[in-house]
């Protein structure tokens, strides 16, 4: 089974590992040190041997950080892991802040000591980030310094894992739809266009992107770690961890990849001396800026090159998930069959349905990983935005209450991300009417049609507009990218409140999440992939318009559905895409389960 039940760290982790940490500092003249959770490639999931912030802490999230001091420490995490934090840190050792309200900066702000130097890692701090810690360290009198080793690091000693070394694979074209000397050379010429020598690539993602690749050094993702420097002729340095070199890979590669180690890289970094060199602040560590510039590089800030094609998938790629999500959507129907039959009798807790999920998943007998921990939220649970179960804090479904699962699966050919919100037992019209409200914003978001250069802030009131209504909302983006056989969260494109500049393009896959949470209630989000259309005239039109291709499909529970609060458009709507979830999901199920979807999918 490849779902994790964090029980890898405890409250205990604080008090045995804090007076290392402080002894560390002390060695090196320093009075605090700053932990982030990024690791040396920014990765949102991280190899055991890079998870710095869970071995200081306890806490496992994908987002945090500390700060510990010799006399106080804090760790910051954001509203998503308010029940986590407090089950996996040490309240006592450790206060507990918000990462997004003030966050570092403004804790040390009042807590960093005047005249006091604290130690920061620059291989792990993005340029930006790193000077809004030193603006707020000066205001309180104090310091921030790069140091080596990482006082973690060095309290950690002997007992820290040894570093990932995955074998790396070619991923081969039948998934990946372009050669990776086609993609090399056409970024090629854009570096050329903007008049750039070269660009450093050390997103793990990008990498695997470019160089036609996958890896296995970060649980939930795909992703081998190294680096690369791409040349405006199409040429480049592929920097690996020669534990990870396969047999195959080299010739894979081609000649025109250049296949080094990382202990190469600050030579390599320092041979582009003179040359114009793209990086991207929001990727790459301040170590990287620090490097080029020391070297006599003109350092380029820009946005990873890789980014924006990586995130249009090919005809190829995006054929390759719709396969993925009907595998996927039969897996995830007979979980949900399992959950209207078995699970109404005998509600399961939370541990139990994400591993009879994962079972169904295991049974395709082509999943590669899941594509982020389960979350399934039990009753109030469900109301924690991203609530992830540990066998702590694992609670029991029951009658009258709502069950949230966020899944999603890794497979060569596609990444997928789904939830449903299924009712145990008899729901009340409460949980009812604020189910169909989530359904009409999922729906108005999935039949949208929109002109060139359409970011996704322009659409997010498209989802949010009937909780509106009422006088609700809900404190998350509506949709962020997916990559293909990659990161389930991807840039650059999101749909959100927050402005983002990035247009939807043709190609890019996105989520379509709308939700309700009810504190100490329930909680509801209805979540399905949709890749952009390309542009089509409307019949009497001016302007062609682009769209949204649902790719998910599984029944969504139609007893939580009000029919009454739909309009004719939306009723036609919901019944076309369960229409299609019959026709495609049932032949590939068991005969109950297929009984059971007719129903299921029958019109509201």
């Amino acid at each position: 089974m490849r779902q994790t039940f964090d029980e890898s760290t405890d409250r205990s982790f604080g008090s045995r590992h804090v007076p290392l940490i402080r002894k560390a500092m002390a060695e090196q003249g320093l009075d605090g040190v700053l932990v982030p959770h990024e690791d040396e490639h920014q990765n949102e999931y991280l190899p055991a041997a890079n998870d710095r912030l869970a071995w200081a802490t306890g806490f496992t999230g994908s987002a945090g950080a500390a700060v510990i001091l010799r006399d106080k420490a804090a760790v910051f995490v954001d509203g998503r892991y308010t029940l986590q934090v407090r089950d996996q840190v040490d309240g006592s050792l450790f206060e507990i802040r918000d990462l997004v309200d003030g966050g570092v900066p403004a804790w040390l702000e009042t807590a960093a000591p005047k005249g006091g130097r604290i130690g920061y890692d620059p291989r792990l701090h993005s340029p930006d980030a790193l000077e809004r810690l030193k603006a707020a360290a000066a205001k309180a009198g104090a310091e921030l310094r790069p140091v080596s080793p990482n006082p973690v690091d060095q309290a950690w000693g002997a007992e820290r894992p040894p570093q990932p070394a995955a074998p790396v694979t070619p991923h081969p074209l039948e998934y990946a739809g372009e050669e990776s000397s086609a993609k090399r050379h056409r970024l090629g010429e854009e570096l050329k266009g903007r008049g750039a020598h070269a660009a450093v690539i050390t997103a793990p993602a990008s990498i695997a992107w470019l160089f036609n690749i996958r890896g296995g050094d970060v649980i939930r993702s795909p992703l081998p770690l190294g680096q690369a420097i791409l040349n405006a002729d199409g040429s480049a340095r592929l920097f690996l961890d020669p534990a990870k070199v396969t047999p195959e890979l080299r010739p894979w590669l081609g000649n025109e990849v250049r296949l080094e180690t990382p202990g190469d890289l600050p030579q390599a970094l320092g041979e582009l001396k003179g040359k114009r060199v793209l990086v991207d602040p929001a990727q790459s560590s301040a170590w990287y800026f620090e490097a080029l510039s020391g070297a006599g590089a003109e350092v380029l800030r820009a946005e990873d090159p890789c980014a924006l094609p990586r995130a249009c998938k090919n005809p190829v790629e995006i054929e390759g998930s719709r396969r993925a999500h009907v595998r996927d959507g039969a897996a995830l129907t007979q979980f949900l069959h399992w959950l209207a039959t078995e699970g109404q009798t005998n509600p399961p807790d939370e541990v139990t349905a994400v591993a009879k999920l994962e079972s169904f998943r295991e049974s395709t007998g082509v999943l590669k990983d899941l594509s982020f921990d389960t979350i399934a939220g039990a009753g109030s649970n469900g109301a924690i935005v991203h609530y992830r179960p540990t066998r702590r804090l694992n609670r029991r479904a029951e009658a009258g209450t709502l069950m949230l699962v966020d899944s999603g699966a890794q497979y060569l050919d596609g990444t997928t991300d789904v939830t449903r919100t299924v009712a145990i037992g008899e729901p009340s019209q409460e949980m009812r009417e604020r189910f169909t409200l989530v359904l009409k914003g999922n729906l108005a978001l999935a039949r949208i049609r929109f002109p060139a250069g359409t970011t996704g802030s322009a659409l997010d009131i498209l989802a949010r507009a009937p909780l509106w209504s009422h006088g609700l909302d809900y404190d998350h983006g509506t949709g962020h990218g997916v990559g293909s056989y990659l990161g389930v969260h991807e840039g650059p494109q999101r749909i959100a409140k927050a402005p983002n500049a990035v247009a939807l393009r043709p190609g890019m896959i996105v989520s379509n999440e709308p939700g309700y949470y009810k504190e100490g209630a329930y909680g509801i989000r209805i979540e399905n992939l949709q890749v952009v259309t390309e542009a089509q005239a409307i019949e009497g039109g001016e302007r062609p318009m682009m769209g949204f291709e649902t790719l998910t499909l599984a029944p969504i529970d139609r007893r939580l559905i009000v029919a009454e609060m739909l309009t004719t458009e939306e009723r036609a709507q919901i019944d076309a895409y369960h229409a299609r979830v019959l026709t495609v999901i049932g032949p590939k199920l068991p005969p109950p389960v297929k009984a059971w979807l007719e129903e299921a999918c029958a019109p509201v």
